[in-house]
């Protein structure tokens, strides 16, 4: 957990050392190609860190350094006396990526949470199984399918999750990469051109950076977004270097090569 913050943090606010050759750059040396771009059907954090820490966001959002949640695209927060209703209220304004393949019509809303988190829970939801041989072992793991009743859209900019029974990590647990939430309306664009594995191919989230392409077992691209809702990357450009030799991994890193591994 501590070495996943630590690279969400970097992502947010690295900037190139002195001498490298553009200082709008950062270049990452991954240890492994991911699985794929949606982060709800993994779990290994090589995986997460290409897709979940740069491209999406959550309700809530892991404090850097800690692991105690505080707001992030849900702006507040009310949960029930008896501990099973909670009620979040959206952040207004903040807007999907455009990218070269999707461009988005309108801004966050109490939609894309219900599309992203009951496709996780729910067997007969048309996006359950629109990747063969995947399964949703995070959200399975975590109890959510028995542990989440409803989850509902109050209005655009509020959702309601009605619980079995009251669970105490249930917040942080929502600062997970796995409940990361995307664009239902990239989602229906997909469907409608029938093209649904895009979704886990070329991401549309409302993180930090902007998904440009993946060569694949070789480099991620990525660009800073600029309609970020929050604290804008001090970097331009985002490379993950696909890198699996821990020795190679280590002399770029001292070359100049790469910045973090």
């Amino acid at each position: 957990m501590k070495y996943k913050l630590t690279l969400a943090a970097a992502l947010l606010s690295a900037t190139f050392f002195a001498g490298a050759a553009s200082a709008k750059t950062f270049v990452y040396c991954s240890e492994g190609s991911p699985e794929g771009f949606d982060p709800g059907l993994y779990t290994a954090g090589t995986t997460f860190d290409a897709s979940a820490h740069p491209v999406y966001n959550r309700l809530l959002e892991f404090k850097p350094g800690t692991t105690r949640p505080e707001p992030g695209l849900a702006e507040s927060w009310e949960i029930s006396e008896d501990g099973t209703v909670y009620t979040f209220k959206l952040r207004d304004g903040v807007k999907f990526q455009t990218t070269d393949f999707f461009t988005p019509s309108r801004n966050l809303n109490a939609d894309d949470v219900v599309f992203s988190i009951g496709r996780q829970i729910k067997t007969d939801d048309p996006w359950h199984t629109y990747v063969a041989g995947t399964s949703w072992e995070y959200a399975e793991g975590m109890g959510f399918p028995k542990l989440i009743k409803s989850v509902e859209k109050v209005d655009d900019l509020t959702v309601k999750f009605t619980l079995n029974r009251p669970e105490a990590p249930f917040l942080a647990n929502l600062a997970m990469p796995f409940a990361s939430i995307l664009s239902k309306e990239y989602a229906d664009s997909l469907d409608q051109q029938g093209k649904k594995e895009q979704l886990n191919q070329m991401p549309v989230g409302t993180g930090p950076f902007t998904f440009i392409g993946y060569q694949q077992d070789a480099v991620i691209r990525y660009k800073k977004n600029a309609d970020f809702w929050g604290t804008a990357p001090k970097i331009d450009d985002l490379v993950f270097a696909i890198t699996t030799d821990a020795a190679v991994r280590y002399q770029k890193l001292k070359a100049g090569e790469c910045h973090l591994m």
